[in-house]
């Protein structure tokens, strides 16, 4: 997909320039959120996982995986990007499969032994591909 037609979700600016702050929905703050790429695909909306995932860092993943989940029947998190995840990134997998059909794609070797290790790759379908995940 062109990344022109790539949707994000983040923080809003007014023409001063000043941050408005987007309610919140996942640490309790108010925090403003980091754009997060979504884009659709098939009949399924994917969201792009991009960096590393903690308690600290998970908040702008969290309000874009759990909006997308909320309004779309398929969801698929693209991982190809991801360089570290912890309990947070899986706790935030198992709540937003609770809500729709969410498919992980991508994973690479040290997220695949993070889903198999705490076995959310018995709940979540994984797939190699964003193509794959999305046809699921």
């Amino acid at each position: 997909m062109p990344w022109e037609k790539v949707v994000t979700v983040g923080s809003t600016s007014d023409t001063a320039g000043s941050s408005a702050r987007t309610p919140d929905l996942a640490d309790g703050h108010g925090a403003t959120w980091d754009p997060v790429a979504q884009y659709p695909w098939r009949d399924a909306w994917v969201v792009v996982a991009d960096g590393e995932y903690d308690m600290h860092s998970i908040p702008p993943l969290a309000h874009a995986l759990t909006t997308a989940a909320a309004t779309h029947a398929k969801v698929v998190l693209d991982t190809s990007r991801v360089t570290f995840a912890d309990s947070s990134f899986v706790n935030l997998l198992v709540l937003a499969h609770q809500r729709t059909s969410v498919r992980v794609a991508a994973p690479g070797p040290r997220l695949r032994r993070l889903l198999d290790i705490t076995g959310v790759d018995t709940i979540l379908h994984v797939r190699s591909t964003v193509e794959e995940a999305a046809t699921a």
